[in-house]
Formats: structure tokens, C-alpha cells, sequence
């Protein structure tokens, strides 16, 4: 088992829901921060995570994010399984960046 701590980068370049992150297989994953920044004005920004197992996407974070902020959109650790996704949507594309910071636990 090999533990490996993981930064996925975020620029949101459409208003649609844009995958950021799927677990491996073989290996369960602690989200640490959702990080993202807004250059422009505010905007609403939501955070998604399937349950694939499931075949379930939850909304976990809706947040208006305002002009020049940062926000961490994790406010407690995310537990994911194998196969399971983040998703994130902004209201406004080429606004929003950020960073995912992630614990990958491999059973492989």
C-alpha cells in the first residue's frame, strides 16, 4: 500500500461541469482542499462528486465567489472510492482557477 499526496490544477475554461478528478483503481482518495480562485466578477461556483458505485453525482458546495477571492470549497476531509469524480462548474468560463489537493491511498 503506497500512500501519495497529489495536486490536480483547475482552470475552468467552460460553464459546463468539467471533470477535475476521477480515483484510480485500486485506490481510495482523501480530498484534502478545493481550492479556487475568481479573477473577475462574482460568480456562482458548485462543487459535484459521483458516487459511481452508486451511479449518484451530490452537490457538495454551492458558493457565489467574489471578484479577486479564494476559497476552499472542502470545508472537511472527502473520503472517495475507486471510480468516483469531481466535477466543478463556474457561471462564467476563463474566470476560475485553482488547485485539488488529494491523498491517493493505493491498494495496487
Amino acid at each position: 500500500m503506497a500512500n501519495t499526496y497529489k495536486s490536480y490544477f483547475v482552470d475552468l475554461t467552460t460553464t459546463n461541469k468539467t471533470l477535475i478528478y476521477t480515483v484510480p483503481a485500486l485506490t481510495t482518495a482523501i480530498v484534502k482542499t478545493i481550492q479556487l480562485t475568481n479573477e473577475t466578477g462574482s460568480i456562482n461556483v458548485q462543487i459535484y462528486v459521483t458516487d459511481t458505485s452508486a451511479s449518484i453525482e451530490y452537490e457538495i458546495s454551492h458558493t457565489t465567489l467574489a471578484a479577486r477571492s479564494t476559497e476552499n470549497f472542502a470545508k472537511g476531509s472527502i473520503v472517495l472510492e475507486a471510480g468516483d469524480l469531481i466535477k466543478i462548474q463556474a457561471a462564467t468560463a476563463n474566470t476560475v482557477t485553482g488547485v485539488i489537493s488529494v491523498l491517493e491511498i493505493s491498494y495496487a
